[in-house]
């Protein structure tokens, strides 16, 4: 039996879809931001502001101790998308808190790093528990992941609670 002949209508649609797709892979490439790692190099067509320090004050310290012992870094990268991504690094330089915001969700899988699995988890409790729709939170001892918003305007956050400098709360994440 002979296959049925593809229009040249057909052909250009497949081809389209082909293009589409190669492109929409090159449109979501990753940040490379890896949580409780290293911080970001900025993707292709990607801008990063210069790093701000600021310090952390523990409740009860002087300034000028806590200046001393908990400064943290946070850089700032926007994607060729729009989306903001804020970076957080502990004095060592080891990124302790995530947030985005902007017209696109970034890629979690490279932003999460290895916590993505842990994430993917809570996820899914969370939608088992309260339907497939709605801000997630993702709440784990190791892992807090906090995300909503609505086509062109996705804010959110994710950081590791036990990684947080002293004097660095959850609210400083943004």
């Amino acid at each position: 039996m002979k296959a049925p002949k593809q229009s040249r209508h057909g052909h250009l649609v497949s081809a389209l879809a082909i293009v589409a797709g190669a492109l929409s892979v090159c449109a979501a490439a990753p940040a490379y931001a890896v949580l409780g790692g290293e911080p970001m190099s900025a993707p292709q067509g990607a801008t990063s502001a210069k790093a701000v320090v600021r310090a952390a004050v523990a409740s009860g310290a002087s300034n000028a101790s806590a200046a001393s012992s908990s400064n943290f870094t946070v850089r700032s990268t926007t994607l060729a998308s729009g989306t903001v991504i804020n970076e957080y690094l502990s004095a060592e330089g080891v990124v302790f808190g995530i947030a985005w915001h902007g017209p696109r969700v970034p890629d979690l899988a490279s932003l999460l790093g290895s916590y993505f699995p842990q994430y993917q988890q809570g996820l899914k409790a969370q939608r088992a528990a309260r339907g497939g729709r709605g801000p997630v939170s993702v709440q784990d001892s190791g892992l807090v992941v906090e995300s909503g918003g609505h086509m062109g305007a996705f804010a959110g956050s994710a950081y590791l609670p036990q990684s947080l400098p002293a004097g660095v709360s959850a609210s400083d994440i943004q």
